[in-house]
């Protein structure tokens, strides 16, 4: 049967991150998370909160970034994997484990600004039409109009003559 570990919190750093470095040079960071829940309870009608606290360990650049740009109280977006950590308390003899999150993605939110999210999308460019060659050179946005011609008999494709650039009346989508 197939698995998937696909863990998405937003939250609040209930702590200044941690950055140290492991002896290969790669960063990491610990961060602790709060994530609230809401609801209304109708028995007692009134509305209730629950807050769950998580630890986050972040690798590499986003630990660095982590050190360096988050503190306690700031919004965070925190996409990763769960992993549980187990070990034999030294105390007590007893085993121990922990379930953690290990941070793939980190997205900062809140005031300071969206730094970096949301400038990649898409995938179509604007000068693309159903044509397969590189749009950048497909005679909409400069580049030789003639170095990327589609195959001969597709009507797809820049529209012959002219070159340069196509008025937007005249682009086929």
């Amino acid at each position: 049967m197939a698995s998937y570990n696909r863990v998405i919190l937003i939250g609040n750093l209930t702590r200044d991150p941690e950055v140290r470095y492991i002896p290969s040079g790669t960063a990491v960071s610990e961060l602790g998370l709060a994530v609230n829940r809401t609801w209304f309870d109708k028995q007692s009608n009134s509305r209730k909160e629950e807050t769950t606290f998580v630890d986050v360990t972040l690798w590499g650049r986003e630990a660095e970034v982590a050190g360096e740009y988050l503190s306690k109280g700031r919004p965070v977006l925190i996409e990763g994997r769960l992993q549980l950590d187990s070990w034999e308390d030294k105390q007590s003899g007893q085993r121990r484990s922990k379930l953690r999150v290990v941070c793939e993605r980190m997205q900062m939110l809140g005031s300071r600004g969206d730094s970096g999210g949301g400038g990649g999308g898409g995938g179509r460019s604007s000068g693309g039409g159903g044509y397969s060659g590189s749009s950048s050179q497909s005679g909409y946005g400069g580049g030789d109009p003639g170095s990327q011609a589609p195959p001969q008999g597709d009507d797809f494709g820049p529209p012959s003559g002219g070159g340069g650039n196509v008025p937007d009346d005249e682009v086929p989508f």
